[in-house]
């Protein structure tokens, strides 16, 4: 009940008050560390085997660290003071809240000027915003949520089901790596290989179980066939299924090509129907992001149970 009760608290913390600016985050952290670690080893010979190496080693480090507190804790004091830990942690993974006020103020600036939307959507995007069009600024930010759903929401409460709040944070510097060394860019295609493969792997089911919810909360089971179709139609192997679930709920496009750090990358589209997009589009997204999660929430609670259950009769 400890794990019900700290997903609950966490959940409804995210939901209330987003990322914490003005407290310490673990993610900052891990940016840090990863930044650290790349500009001393991403040169000279033998990158893909050193940013492999730390891939790694930066992963297990976070896991153990969290499983080694609250072993600690638990051969010292009662389990329930497990409780705030795992709430406090639960909170921090969970970033649903956020991006969905960045994407509605990508909305707001973009109705009132494209240079304000391209500077806002430039806050959650890893592409150069400078050359986009209206249109693609809001395409790009209803992209991200789609794609931050599964990131920030689905993943994390997957590998908490699995694997309680030691797998949840190794998952976030995961894709906190990912983020920062995982592009297919000069810089990083060989140094951060490994992280981009791992996040991938952490991703494969994730991403899918996002799109089925999605399909799920809309009520429209022959969206299943277009997930099918253009999921795949991605450079990434897993965000293309949120994102097509996405694109099918609101019979639009995404996708095409793309700078990124001055480099043009070539994406598959997602979808066929290149409509504008409206400020009610974005507010459908929000509602079955928000359906999605709630669902989401309910299965880990419920997984959580039973594995407690089947490991402790």
């Amino acid at each position: 009940m400890i794990n019900i009760i700290a997903l609950a608290i966490g959940w409804v913390g995210d939901l209330i008050f987003g990322d914490p600016s003005r407290l310490p985050h673990p993610v900052v952290g891990f940016g840090k560390m990863i930044a650290f670690g790349e500009h001393r080893l991403n040169r000279g010979s033998h990158r893909g085997l050193k940013g492999g190496v730390m891939a790694v080693a930066l992963i297990l480090f976070v896991f153990f660290i969290v499983w080694g507190i609250r072993r600690l804790m638990l051969a010292n004091l009662s389990p329930w003071w497990l409780l705030p830990l795992d709430a406090v942690l639960i909170f921090y993974c969970l970033a649903g809240t956020t991006l969905i006020r960045e994407v509605r103020d990508v909305f707001r600036a973009a109705d009132r000027s494209l240079d304000e939307g391209r500077t806002q959507v430039a806050r959650i995007v890893g592409r150069d915003t400078s050359q986009l069009s209206a249109q693609e600024v809001r395409t790009a930010a209803l992209e991200t949520l789609a794609e931050n759903l599964s990131d920030g929401v689905i993943a994390p409460l997957f590998w908490f089901a699995l694997l309680g709040t030691p797998g949840m944070m190794a998952y976030k510097m995961i894709n906190t790596l990912d983020s920062m060394i995982g592009y297919r860019t000069e810089r990083y295609r060989q140094f951060g290989c490994v992280a981009a493969r791992i996040d991938d792997a952490a991703n494969y089911f994730p991403a899918r179980l996002t799109a089925l919810l999605m399909v799920i909360v809309s009520g429209r089971w022959s969206l299943l066939s277009f997930v099918w179709k253009y999921g795949r139609c991605h450079a990434s192997p897993n965000s293309g299924y949120p994102e097509a679930a996405l694109a099918g709920i609101l019979d639009c496009r995404f996708g095409g090509t793309h700078t990124y750090f001055g480099e043009v990358i070539e994406k598959p589209y997602i979808g066929c129907h290149d409509r504008p997009l409206t400020t009610a589009d974005m507010q459908r997204a929000v509602r079955f992001n928000r359906l999605s999660e709630v669902v989401m929430v309910l299965i880990t609670a419920g997984v959580s149970y039973c594995l407690y259950s089947l490991l402790f009769p």
